[in-house]
């Protein structure tokens, strides 16, 4: 495993982390602990430490809890944690965005982690009228200055929002995550520049497309799941074609698809850490490869 420091924050992230999405059920898989131990063990032997979660991946802090279960019975100072802030998803989803609904946030996330610091607390995909509310960063501001949150960052909702890039050092957030991929390449165009102007750690997360860029799907293939099968079957078909003709032309051959899509991503100095999500322990040892790949 390579590392590489994370911004300002100067932690040391793992160059491959860990997505924990699809524990909270949306992926087309319902997981036990037992699921969620397995990946997180083999994560940390193959020398992942960063885990990127969310208060609304699942209900009632889902994923947050797999997580915190596991973390009981490991050592906390062994990983990166990053979780994030700005939705409820208890009886029923919903945005939440004051300033008291996101201290409560922060503290039902702080018990489903068990644990008593958050390393990365971000900001998840909020409007810029969301965002621009100095309450809110005052707030967050005193929590990290009580030591519930070690680092403050920033995931934006478009991959070209470069209004909440460019203010992240203004609200002291030292990490900006976006949709980044082979397929998807706008923040090379803005946001990117604006990170390392800043000096900002970049997570990139979708760095194989939701998928599309696994090499398991070929053209005409059906999703399931609840994230992608409400997708219109001209786009899916369009984006399957596209993944064929960048197999064809730019995937080494005998090189796993998945392998060389997050090696692309990694290639890009501006990235301190792609996030793929994991169903299994043998995606998480194929996303671990990637590491050692130099393209």
């Amino acid at each position: 495993m390579k590392y590489r420091r994370l911004g300002k924050t100067e932690l040391d992230v793992s160059v491959v982390g860990v997505g924990t999405w699809q524990f909270g059920g949306d992926w087309g898989k319902d997981y036990t602990q037992k699921d969620a131990d397995e990946i997180l063990n083999r994560a940390k032997e193959l020398g992942i430490n960063l885990i990127d979660t969310a208060e609304c991946y699942g209900p009632h802090h889902m994923s947050e809890s797999f997580i915190g279960d596991f973390l009981s019975r490991d050592r906390r100072e062994d990983w990166v944690l990053a979780t994030k802030f700005g939705h409820h998803w208890h009886d029923h989803w919903e945005n939440a965005w004051s300033v008291d609904q996101i201290r409560t946030q922060l503290e039902e996330s702080l018990r489903a982690l068990k644990t008593d610091y958050i390393d990365l607390y971000q900001f998840h995909s909020g409007s810029d009228e969301a965002f621009d509310n100095d309450e809110l960063w005052t707030m967050l501001d005193k929590q990290v200055q009580a030591g519930k949150i070690r680092n403050l960052g920033i995931s934006i909702g478009s991959n070209d929002n470069a209004y909440q890039t460019d203010k992240a050092a203004e609200v002291n957030a030292k990490a900006i995550q976006v949709v980044y991929n082979r397929i998807d390449r706008v923040p090379e165009e803005r946001v990117f520049p604006s990170c390392e102007r800043q000096d900002l750690g970049v997570l990139a997360r979708v760095p194989l497309a939701s998928g599309f860029l696994s090499g398991k799907y070929k053209p005409g293939a059906v999703f399931e799941d609840n994230v992608r099968k409400g997708r219109e079957r001209g786009e899916v078909d369009e984006k399957l074609k596209l993944v064929e003709e960048i197999r064809r032309s730019e995937v080494p051959e005998g090189m796993g698809m998945a392998e060389w899509a997050l090696a692309w991503c990694l290639k890009n100095p501006a990235v301190s850490c792609v996030i793929p999500g994991c169903k299994t322990v043998e995606q998480v040892e194929s996303n671990a490869r990637a590491a050692e790949i130099e393209l």
